[in-house]
């Protein structure tokens, strides 16, 4: 079977067993402060397995995009050097919730893999949970008795804690498991030592395809274990994995999975895979990292460098070092990939193909400039080379890291490259202290939630009403380094929790004389989260939840501005803008969409002037709830990529010629009361996404009076001209022309400098040398100088004190003779000069500059320089 069978046989074997097969939730995740990516199947599902949802569908199964290269999970620096790791990966999956359970699971899993896959039974291994004391679990005989149905005892191995019993994270829904495995090494092997010794051993070719989790817990915060409200199925079954041993293969990357574009990515390097391991673990980290590159950003994760942004900037960094230290790539090549990629995955994740041009944008927009950062690394370490230094301390490898992308095994192999040592100790030391400066710096601690009343979810009525009569569900503590508060879960409650861009409200709970404020609303899954400050005396009374309504006032003014935004782009740009994200609150907007040039100023003004039209012609929203998604799709309802919709949807329209979409958020009544929509600016985000930032109502009355009145003050310093702009115009030629006088005298004054210093040089066996303080009036003039002299003297050292306008500024050229005998090195004698004008500098071997706080020093700084290059160089 090839990839595409292996995968439409699962989905109808579980099909066929009555599951509902689901698409694939976005590999980001969006709402869950636990997870940054989707790291498993079950992550969607969560909700379920802790009773916060009601359950739509008892049997489920879906392929899952899944990444793993951070936390718990982390694969990401054993990618490509093993057969069967990768970050992103597929899943496929079957779940039971609170209907069938060991027996079915185990049945239906056994007779997939040997009748409808063939795998051969009697190389397959099975793992169950032996139970661990310390937690009072007993030994899982239930899994064993269905597995002796289908194997012999001495294939039913015992597993411990760690193996055998599935955890999501340090809390969370939690159980036994049975893992399958399968020994895929030749017969020779296996009549030397059978495959029962090698389970869970790490060994390539016997390996882990398919883990039957059993959810009965949930793991609470003091780490205890507490009995979920019904009985779950979970199972996960690595699809590269199974590709692997349904093809006979001894890699995930033998398979037509990664193949294509493995031969790919060899073709454009002009290598053979399968030759050299370098090159072999360079291509096959790129056909990893692709993947999980263009799926991420897919799914509207642009890189950056902070949270999830960061981790998928490091991935794509990591494969553009590949490929650059051992494929010698120097230019862009990630991006070129996207195209293979995308025809691959086109049928089951279309969303990929959908933005192909984009995706492939943003990628080599990042590879252009990581490249840059890596030539800037090469000649930091130049430097460190110019110095003489025996090793390569921590320190330094760890700036290489930090601050130009370096790994660690860059760093190594450039110095072993220059016989010399790396202190690789050192550089973990200061890996550590990072990570626990980051750690420390964003450490939050939940507590487990207090139950006060049991309820599936919160009641939302936030878009009818702004008040409504709650009782507190739940809540629990959270303790942090600014200091703590408490979160809230109501039965019924107004605020609507941050989503889609739009921010969470604020407001009040009252009992009595008791008020509760609510200083933010966010959403966890499908909870919806209240922030306080403090808790009630009495968490079981009445409360009358009051949202602010000005600020959801303005709010919806703005949200309801975005949705015509987006219609007007369209209108004026074309059809290929997409929103790529948004920011909306009380006091303006931000919207960002997919376009590739900068708007012009016109079409600026159109937009706005659209928008505008479209908010006096007072349309009334109409709003469709429960729409099935295949209507509202009809309808012609844009919808975001990365966003995960369920059957039924919510649809906003605002004249159904104009703006229709998919949206949760909170609307005006009629467009009339956005008032008046005016444009801030227009900008770039990353490569291929455009950024509007925008005021309305209230906020673009402020602005539009704002720029009157500065007007008005303008008109008023110029005298109140006839042609304002005329008069500006012509301020801004008569400055231009006093510039070019002064550039010109500066340039006469420059002139005589040179003149006086070529009188003052000192020549010596083998070159020229000057050294001399001045005065000048620029740092672009003293580089001219520098140059200049250069050419006018033979094999020059030069050594400049310059004072620009009470600023102190050295610079260094040296001869490139100098430089190529490893006598002199202008930066490192710069270096050592800028200590006595209390500043720092560098630049090129041959020319180097420095700045500095201390003026008084240049002559100081001179004579060190000139001492330091006579310890060198006889120059009498």
């Amino acid at each position: 079977m090839d990839s595409k069978q292996i995968r439409k046989e699962f989905l109808d074997f579980f099909k066929n067993k009555e599951h509902k097969v689901v698409s694939s939730a976005p590999i980001v995740v969006q709402n869950d402060p636990t997870l940054m990516f989707t790291n498993a199947g079950m992550n969607q599902f969560k909700d379920y397995f802790l009773g916060n949802k009601p359950i739509e569908a008892s049997r489920v199964a879906d392929t899952q995009k899944c990444l793993r290269v951070s936390g718990k999970h982390n694969d990401l620096e054993e990618v490509g050097f093993d057969t069967y790791h990768h970050t992103m990966f597929e899943m496929l999956g079957n779940w039971s919730f609170g209907d069938y359970f060991k027996e079915e699971a185990i049945d239906w899993a056994w007779e997939l893999l040997t009748e409808v896959y063939k795998l051969p039974k009697e190389r397959m291994y099975v793992t169950i949970f032996e139970g661990d004391q310390s937690e009072h679990l007993e030994p899982d005989s239930e899994a064993k008795t269905h597995w002796e149905k289908h194997l012999p005892l001495e294939r039913i191995l015992n597993g411990n804690k760690k193996d055998n019993f599935w955890e999501m994270g340090e809390t969370g829904p939690c159980g036994p498991c049975s893992e399958i495995h399968i020994d895929l090494r030749s017969q020779e092997e296996i009549d030397k030592l059978t495959g029962d010794k090698l389970v869970n051993q790490d060994h390539p070719q016997v390996v882990e395809v398919w883990n039957l989790v059993f959810m009965q817990f949930n793991r609470l915060a003091d780490g205890s274990l507490k009995n979920l409200p019904a009985q779950h199925v979970d199972t996960g079954m690595g699809f590269e994995r199974l590709a692997m041993a349904i093809q006979g293969k001894t890699s995930n990357y033998d398979t037509d999975v990664f193949q294509p574009m493995i031969q790919k990515i060899a073709e454009d390097a002009n290598v053979k895979y399968g030759e050299v391991a370098q090159t072999d673990v360079a291509i096959r980290v790129i056909a990893d990292h692709i993947r999980a590159i263009s799926f991420t950003i897919a799914d509207g994760q642009l890189p950056s460098n902070t949270g999830a942004g960061y981790v998928i900037r490091r991935i794509l960094r990591r494969a553009v070092r590949y490929g650059y230290t051992f494929l010698n790539t120097k230019e862009p090549r990630l991006y070129t990939l996207v195209p293979l990629l995308a025809d691959q995955m086109a049928e089951t994740f279309p969303e990929l193909k959908a933005q192909q041009d984009f995706v492939a944008k943003v990628i080599k927009e990042e590879e252009n400039s990581f490249l840059r950062t890596l030539e800037n690394g090469l000649k930091r370490f130049d430097t460190i080379l110019a110095s003489k230094l025996s090793s390569v301390s921590g320190k330094i490898a760890f700036e290489l890291y930090d601050t130009y992308g370096f790994p660690i095994d860059l760093t190594m192999l450039l110095a072993r490259e220059n016989n010399m040592a790396v202190d690789e100790a050192g550089f973990k030391e200061e890996l550590t202290k990072q990570k626990g400066r980051s750690k420390s710096a964003a450490k939050q601690t939940l507590s487990d939630w207090n139950i006060v009343e049991e309820i599936e979810g919160t009641e939302f009525v936030g878009y009818e009403s702004l008040t409504s009569a709650s009782k507190i569900a739940r809540y629990r503590k959270v303790d942090q380094k600014e200091g703590s508060f408490y979160q809230i879960v109501l039965d019924k409650t107004p605020f609507y929790a941050e989503s889609g861009g739009q921010v969470g409200d604020t407001g009040l709970l009252i009992s009595g004389d008791e008020k509760l404020k609510i200083f933010d609303t966010k959403r966890e899954n499908d909870l919806i989260i209240h922030f306080t400050k403090t808790l009630p005396k009495q968490l079981d009374s009445s409360f009358e939840a009051i949202v602010d309504k000005t600020k959801r006032r303005l709010t919806e003014n703005n949200h309801s501005a975005t949705h015509l935004l987006h219609a007007a782009l369209r209108e004026v740009l074309g059809d290929h803008v997409q929103q790529k994200g948004s920011l909306v609150n009380e006091k303006s907007l931000r919207f960002d969409f997919l376009h590739f040039v900068k708007v012009e100023a016109k079409d600026l003004a159109k937009i706005e002037q659209i928008v505008n039209t479209k908010v006096r012609e007072n349309i009334a929203l109409y709003e469709q709830k429960n729409v099935p998604i295949e209507d509202a799709k009809s309808m012609g309802a844009t919808a975001l990529f990365g966003e995960k919709y369920g059957d039924f949807v919510r649809v906003i329209t605002f004249d159904s010629t104009y703006s229709v979409e998919l949206c949760g958020g909170t609307h005006v009544n009629r467009t009339g009361q956005i008032g008046l929509f005016k444009i801030l600016s227009e900008s770039s985000v990353a490569a291929g996404v455009r950024r509007i930032e925008a005021v309305t109502a209230d906020g673009a009355e402020q602005q539009v009076n704002g720029e009157l009145v500065l007007l008005s003050e303008v008109k008023e310093i110029l005298k109140h001209p006839k042609d304002l702009k005329k008069s500006i115009l012509s301020l801004i030629e008569e400055k231009n022309k006093l510039e070019k006088t002064l550039e010109a005298l500066d340039r006469e004054k420059a002139s005589g400098l040179k003149d006086h210093l070529l009188s003052t040089k000192l020549d010596f066996d083998g070159g020229t040398f000057v050294a001399a303080k001045i005065d000048i009036p620029s740092a672009d003039l003293l580089k001219q100088l520098s140059f200049e002299l250069k050419r006018a003297l033979p094999r020059l050292i030069l050594l400049l004190g310059a004072n620009i306008n009470g600023k102190p500024m050295l610079s260094v050229m040296v001869d490139e003779s100098f430089v190529d005998n490893k006598l002199l090195n202008a930066g490192e004698i710069v270096r050592n000069m800028a200590k006595e004008i209390k500043g720092g500098g560098g630049g090129q071997p041959f020319y180097a500059t420095a700045g500095g706080k201390d003026v008084n020093g240049l002559e100081a700084a001179l004579q060190l320089g000139k001492a330091f290059i006579s310890e060198k160089i006889n120059l009498i």
